[in-house]
This record gives structure tokens, sequence and C-alpha cells, in this order.
């Protein structure tokens, strides 16, 4: 028994010698083993819901000990995940990173905890970044640049900028994949829908499978950076005619799967008021044109950017024309819309602008919100109810309706997760795109204005028609519908007119000059 132990004792110890050995030789970095990933991720998901588990056994639902004690659950639990975030890196920050742009479906101690997440994102080596351009470009540093900063301008989950010129004198933005993430894709997402589903078994209400099958689905696309330099041309072809927008060109002969080399366009952040100030960058137009270009996207193209945070949306003064310019970065991640699902959600937003109570609850349920259609209203516009029975182009957004809506996040979480469970996977993307272009407008303070609102009808309009057009039998209704846009149109205009007669300077000497004479 003795010289068995014996003989076994000296085979553990080495195969434990010879694995260690092994791990050295590779210089292999336990971070990137699964198993040490998925331990990790369990325990963080075992300790938070263990706390929501025991933490409200002794206070009573409702009062002011258990709002105050669940904030800071929420807070506790919510820097947990932050951290398994950072520790993970890869998969896990891009998930943290979307769940951190939730502005008004998470509690908000979740949305401002992950938003670092976009700020924090991890960098590789120099050596790696060097290693990966040898691999898919088959040169050295120095056959392709004439110098390289080795500093990137800027990391993400997924990736990094740098700065670089060619030999013939062009400055150019080169996009290096960080080397493991592709490997550690698959097995990320797997360790996610194992631990969401324990979560769900604990607790019915959570209900985030959404939150997998999205990620299984865009993640392949959002690491082929040739699929990414598609999407840039085609937006810029598209959006062609909107002469602020600024896609930079795509460097072909220098673009793999893992690198993407675009031409180098400098400029500030959407959300840094001091830069715009600095530049004497008009932030109303900034935001106004950020609309019309999304509200393009959406009702009409249904081909839709759906990553629109600050470090992806730079403004700046064109160089050469000195007009002012918005440049979209990071196309990996679009939304194509279907036709019937592009119009159904057009005819919703123009029935929640108009206070159309029966066009809200016919086009929610063609849309899948079924009985929740109220709170889908309430989701998709970040307005109260009231707001929404009016018309939202009719009553202003205020702080109280704001905070309203954020309590509300929390108040109804289980029923949001059931309605994001509910509706049609196209849906969630445009939810969080919703989000992130509403947290641009409430940093540059310009959520108030009435112009996204008529830039949203004129698209809405113009696809309407161009819709009605394609299924047109006879010219004669052909110029009908086209006599109706124009009219149509026309009316939107005179109301925009009429809405900056009403603001300027002329406007309130008219409004005085009537009140006297009244």
């Amino acid at each position: 028994m003795a010289g068995q132990l014996l003989k076994v004792s000296s085979l553990a110890t080495a195969v434990f010698a010879s694995s260690g050995f092994y791990l050295y030789n590779r210089q292999l970095n336990l971070n990137d083993l699964t198993v040490i990933r998925f331990g990790r991720a369990a325990a963080t998901t075992a300790v938070i819901s263990f706390n929501y588990l025991t933490a409200f056994k002794h206070v009573e639902y409702g009062t002011e000990e258990y709002w105050a004690l669940r904030s800071k659950v929420h807070l506790r639990s919510a820097e947990r995940l932050r951290d398994l975030c950072c520790a993970n890196r890869g998969t896990f920050i891009k998930v943290g990173q979307h769940l951190g742009a939730l502005d008004y479906l998470l509690p908000q101690e979740y949305t401002s905890t992950l938003k670092v997440l976009h700020s924090h994102a991890p960098q590789s080596s120099m050596e790696e970044v060097k290693q990966v351009i040898r691999e898919d470009l088959s040169k050295e540093l120095s056959e392709l640049f004439v110098s390289f900063e080795e500093k990137p301008q800027g990391a993400a989950s997924l990736a990094q900028v740098h700065k670089a010129v060619l030999h013939d004198g062009r400055t150019v933005a080169i996009k290096v994949q960080h080397p493991k993430v592709q490997r550690q894709m698959s097995r990320d997402i797997a360790v996610m829908e194992v631990l969401l589903r324990a979560v769900h078994w604990l607790f019915p209400d959570f209900a985030f499978m959404w939150l997998v099958e999205e990620a299984k689905k865009n993640m392949p696309l959002e690491l082929d950076f040739l699929n990414e330099g598609h999407n840039a041309e085609r937006l810029a072809k598209m959006l062609a005619h909107l002469p602020f927008l600024k896609i930079p060109i795509i460097h072909w002969d220098m673009s793999t799967k893992r690198i993407l080399t675009m031409e180098f366009a400098e400029g500030g952040q959407v959300n840094d008021r001091d830069y715009m100030k600095k530049h004497s960058i008009n932030v109303n137009e900034i935001s106004e044109n950020l609309g019309k270009m999304y509200s393009e996207m959406i009702f009409v193209h249904g081909f839709v950017h759906c990553d629109p945070h600050p470090g992806n949306v730079l403004v700046r003064k064109c160089p050469q024309s000195k007009k002012t310019e918005i440049i979209l970065l990071d196309h990996g991640l679009y939304q194509v819309l279907q036709s019937d699902f592009r119009l159904d959600y057009c005819r919703l937003w123009q029935a929640l602008i108009k206070g159309d109570m029966s066009g809200v609850e016919r086009y929610s349920l063609r849309l899948g919100a079924g009985d929740l259609y109220p709170l889908f209203a309430c989701v998709l516009t970040a307005r109260s109810w009231a707001a929404i029975n009016v018309g939202i182009s009719s009553v202003s957004v205020t702080h109280s309706e704001d905070v309203e809506i954020r309590t509300n996040a929390a108040l109804y979480l289980p029923q949001i997760s059931e309605l994001l469970n509910r509706v049609p996977r196209q849906m969630l993307l445009l939810l969080k795109t919703n989000d992130l272009l509403r947290g641009i407008e409430t940093t540059l303070q310009t959520r108030a204005s009435s112009s996204s609102f008529i830039n949203m009808s004129r698209c809405c309009i113009r696809a309407m028609a161009r819709h009605k057009r394609s299924k047109a039998q006879s010219r004669r209704r052909h110029l009908q519908i086209t006599l109706a846009e124009s009219l149509n149109l026309w009316r939107l205009t005179m109301y925009e007119l009429l809405l900056w007669v009403k603001g300027s300077t002329l406007g309130h000497w008219l409004t005085a000059l009537l009140a006297f004479l009244h």
C-alpha cells in the first residue's frame, strides 16, 4: 500500500512539475486560462447573488431603510461586476460597456459604475502589437511606416489605435486587435451563458439571456475588421449628402481581419464641452446634426451605427472649410432593420410625437411589447407616461421627469427584463443606441430642444412616402404621394421657422408688442 502511494505521489509530483515547467516556458498568463476566468466569474456571480438573497431579510419592503439598503446593494454589486470585467478583460469589458449604456433600463448604480469601462479598457504591449502586424501584413513596422507612435491614441475592449505615418507622407490610424480576444471570445460567452442561466434559476424575474444572444451574434462581426471597413464605406456612401459627416477613408492594402488602417482624423469627443467652447463649436448645431444623421440611418435606410458612445463620435472645425464636422468612428457594430420592422418603428415614433395613443398601442403591439406597451413607450422615449399622453414633442423634458424615469427603471426591473425578452432582437441595439444618444444630449444640455423631433418627423415622412411609392400601381398615385410628401415636409419647415422666430429676439419683441397692444 505504501509502495502504491509512493508511486502515485511521485507521478503526481512529476506531472505537476512538468506542467509548471511547460507553463513557464510558454510564458502563459494564468488569466488566459478558461478555468481561471470561469472561476473568477462564478465567484463574483455567487457573491452578488448571495448578497441579494440575504440583504433584505430583516428590512420591510417599501420603507426608507429598504430603498437606502437596496441602493447600497446595487452599488456594491455593480462595483464587483466592474472589477470582474476589468480582470477578465476582452469580451467581459465589451458586455460591461453594453450594460453601462442602458441608462434608462438599469438602476443608476449599475450604469454609472460600468460607464468607466469605456475609458479603462486594457492595452496590448508594443511587442504584441508588432506580432499581430507581423503575422497579418508579413512585414516589420519599419517597412510599413516612417513613424509609429507606441502610445495608443485610444484602447477599447477589442483593439487599440495607434497613429502612424506612411512612407508617402500620409498620416493614418492603425486599429490593431488584442491578440487573445479572438481565442477567448467563444469560451467567455459560454461562461456568461452558464452563469446567467444559474442566476435566472435563483431569481426568475432576472431575464437577461438576450444579452448572451446578442453577444453570440455580434461579437464575431465586431472582431472582423474587414467587415467594419465595409460598413464604414457603406455608411459614407449612404449619407454622402450630409456635408457635416466625416468618415475616415479605409486603406484596404493595409487592412486584414485583425488590422484596420484608415485616414487619421483628429477632434474632440462629442461630450467635451470645453473643447467645443475653445474651438467655437455650437453644441446645438452638433446635437441637431447628430439627430439628423441617426434619423436618416434608422428611419430612411434601416442601417444603423449602434455604438455612438463619446469615444466614437468626435467633433472638429474642418481644416479646409472651417465648418463644423462630426467624425464617426468604430463601424464594427451595425443593425440592419427589416423593412416591416422599420416602418412600424417609424409609425410608432410618429404616434409618440403627436400623442396619438391608439397609434402608440397599435404599433407597440406590432413590435412585440404586448400588454407592456406603456412601459415600452416610456423605455423607448425616456419620458413619463403623462408626457407620452400629451405628445412628447409638446412637453419639454424636466429634471423631475428625468428623476422619475430613473427611479421607475429600478422599480420595474423585472418587467423591463421581460419586455427585452419579448421585443424583436433588432430592437435591443436600437434601445442601446437611443440611450447613448440621449446621454450625449444630456451632457450637451440639448435634450429640451425640439429639433430632434422635427428631424425625426422629417425622416419618418420621407420613409413612409418612399414605401408608398414602391407600392404605387400608377403614375397618378405616385404623383399624389410625392405631392403629399412635399406638403407635409413644407408644413414641418414652416413649423420649424415659427419656432425659430418665437425663440429669436424678433419673436420676443413681437410677443411684447402684442401684449402691450392687448
